[in-house]
């Protein structure tokens, strides 16, 4: 079952309500599930390699937190963290500033950044690790077979 942006977000604390929860496709919903967007949100950066692995790392300390916790929800939300560090960090790195598009809407050339690259390839890292995990996959599995 595809994210329900049909919700009202600021109303519901998704941990109370797990059922409400949509897996979604990629990083959908990642900035606007509560509580989980608050508690990774401060932990998200990008900007150079050091800063990236300091950031990864303590997303999956939060990560293994909430599988202690028994609480699929922030499992997922932190995996779409780690995801959406290797996407804007791969945006950054291919595009000076972050924007793809140029005003009149046509694709600006490439112009990489290594630094923004590197940063990608920890978050990348990370991820690949969360996409084997076989505990969440499983827990993936059961969540939507029970809530779609």
């Amino acid at each position: 079952m595809p994210f329900d942006y049909d919700l009202d977000f600021e109303e519901i604390d998704f941990r109370k309500q797990p059922e409400l929860y949509r897996v979604g496709r990629g990083e959908q919903g990642v900035l606007l599930v509560e509580p989980y967007k608050s508690e990774i949100l401060p932990h998200w950066r990008f900007k150079t390699p050091d800063i990236a692995k300091k950031s990864a790392e303590e997303i999956m300390k939060l990560f293994e937190d909430y599988r202690k916790k028994d609480d699929f929800v922030g499992m997922d939300m932190a995996r779409k963290f780690i995801q959406m560090g290797h996407t804007r960090a791969r945006r950054y790195a291919n595009y000076k500033g972050g924007r793809k598009y140029n005003e009149d809407g046509s694709i600006k050339e490439r112009q990489i950044n290594d630094e923004k690259a590197e940063s990608a390839a920890i978050f990348k890292e990370y991820w690949n690790k969360l996409r084997e995990d076989e505990d969440y996959l499983k827990r993936k599995k059961k969540h939507q077979k029970e809530f779609g």
